[in-house]
């Protein structure tokens, strides 16, 4: 098969005009299935990936063990969105810069490793710009260094049961005028915090993905056996098995909590009165 990117065609007109031909084919192809530009990326997605790259849902969120290749599935929609959505905003989030940064790594890999690739008008070690006008930017997950953005077109939360409540209810309204989509992605870190609530309670427009260990055809059954014996029951069953675990200092369970609580029950008094006492 012709090479697009290393055949020698400058003496055969022909080849150049079906060379064209068929790389603009394959950007459409590409246009309309996100597994297609995964494919030439070098990533044959999982069922579960396609799924998540083919999704319409404006909100998503993915619940999945570690080394499951949410990371990997969530930089090629980020590269679909920038290479096919002419002047969008791609916002790439995490807890920390350097963990935004391999989220980062990873769609500049994608893209590098395309065939064809649609041309950068810049890039630098924490932003990509496309001859189209889109971008990709990395940034950490500090409320002071975010708000300055606005238009989002797609916002992609990593490691998101770790990103402060305050950090994510302060991002939403980047998407209040564009109508962009969130995706958010993570293994649980216990019962709280509003990816947790968001998996338990948030509204059915939600996409929800969840994919352990057992699930996941990369990691072996042997592998995982020597793990739960290294890391015990709790650690294993959070970070492979996608549960999310009682915090070991809590005094009472979360389900206590809840089974103990009466929305139905109107206060006879308030803050305001406790303090005149």
């Amino acid at each position: 098969m012709l090479s697009e990117k290393h055949s020698d065609l400058s003496q055969n007109p022909l080849l150049i005009e079906a060379t064209h031909r068929l790389i603009e084919r394959r950007r459409v192809e590409e246009a309309d299935d996100p597994v297609m530009l995964a494919r030439r990326a070098g990533l044959e997605a999982d069922a579960w990936q396609a799924d998540i790259l083919r999704s319409r849902a404006r909100e998503t969120i993915m619940l999945v063990t570690r080394q499951g290749g949410k990371s990997t599935v969530s930089s090629i929609r980020a590269l679909h969105r920038a290479m096919y959505a002419p002047r969008s905003l791609v916002l790439l989030l995490a807890p920390s810069y350097r963990q935004s940064k391999e989220l980062f790594k990873k769609v500049r890999e994608a893209h590098a490793a395309h065939p064809a690739p649609l041309p950068l008008d810049s890039e630098s070690a924490l932003e990509m710009t496309f001859v189209t006008g889109s971008r990709i930017v990395c940034l950490p997950g500090k409320e002071e260094t975010i708000r300055g953005f606005s238009g989002v077109s797609l916002l992609i939360v990593d490691e998101a049961s770790r990103v402060p409540d305050a950090l994510y209810y302060a991002i939403r309204p980047m998407l209040a005028v564009s109508g962009g989509d969130i995706v958010l992605l993570s293994t649980p870190f216990g019962k709280r915090g509003f990816f947790f609530n968001v998996w338990t309670d948030g509204s059915a427009s939600w996409h929800r993905v969840k994919v352990t260990a057992l699930d996941c055809p990369r990691i072996s059954k042997e592998w995982l056996e020597a793990e739960r014996k290294a890391i015990g029951d709790f650690w294993y069953e959070q970070e492979y098995l996608c549960e999310f675990k009682e915090d070991v200092s809590a005094v009472f369970r979360y389900e206590d909590i809840i089974a103990a609580s009466d929305s139905s029950i109107t206060p006879e008094w308030s803050i305001r009165d406790a303090l005149t006492l």
